[in-house]
């Protein structure tokens, strides 16, 4: 069965804006394998527009500014699948990429039963879901070493104990810290 894998970065405070933190190198360059070992990506409506069209466009104009982010870009693009949770999205501009509304429980069961490599998902609102659905197997949280004293935080609205078995860790030159977890 593949693992659904959430991965997001957090600030110390634990803010999870996406303009908040340090978006080096080597964290693209660590991410970049994070897409690697998926073939299919899990969003909702808000994560989806973040990153679509914004690395399809960089890696279809090769407009990277830096080798890392290219990588990056390109290991975005040639993922097998783009599942994006949505009510309100009427279409997707990938043609990779698909809206589902039916159940979301159903829907991650038949994907992690298929074959393949893992299913990764990121963003706050369906992630949330999928924690308090017990669909996620693995957490990889980067900590970046930022107070930002405002901003979204993750699973704020969530009263949920749930015991996670520490994987694996990763310190940056940039003293961020990826952090893996096993539930």
């Amino acid at each position: 069965m593949r693992k659904l894998i959430y991965s997001i970065n957090l600030t110390i405070d634990g803010c999870c804006d996406h303009t908040k933190g340090i978006a080096d190198d080597e964290l693209h360059d660590f991410y970049t394998q994070l897409l690697l070992d998926s073939d299919t990506f899990l969003y909702g409506r808000k994560t989806y527009e973040l990153m679509v069209p914004f690395w399809p466009d960089m890696a279809r104009e090769n407009s990277a500014p830096t080798k890392a982010l290219g990588d990056f870009a390109h290991a975005f693009t040639s993922v097998k699948e783009i599942v994006v949770f949505s009510r309100t999205l009427s279409s997707v501009a990938e043609k990779n990429a698909r809206i589902v509304r039916g159940d979301l429980r159903e829907e991650i069961i038949k994907l992690k039963q298929q074959k393949g490599k893992d299913i990764a998902t990121g963003g706050v609102d369906i992630p949330s879901q999928l924690i308090e659905l017990d669909l996620v197997d693995e957490y990889l949280f980067v900590v970046h070493p930022i107070l930002v004293g405002e901003g979204r935080r993750l699973l704020e609205k969530m009263t949920l104990q749930k015991q996670l078995q520490l994987v694996d860790s990763k310190a940056f030159r940039s003293g961020c810290i990826a952090l893996r977890y096993a539930k």
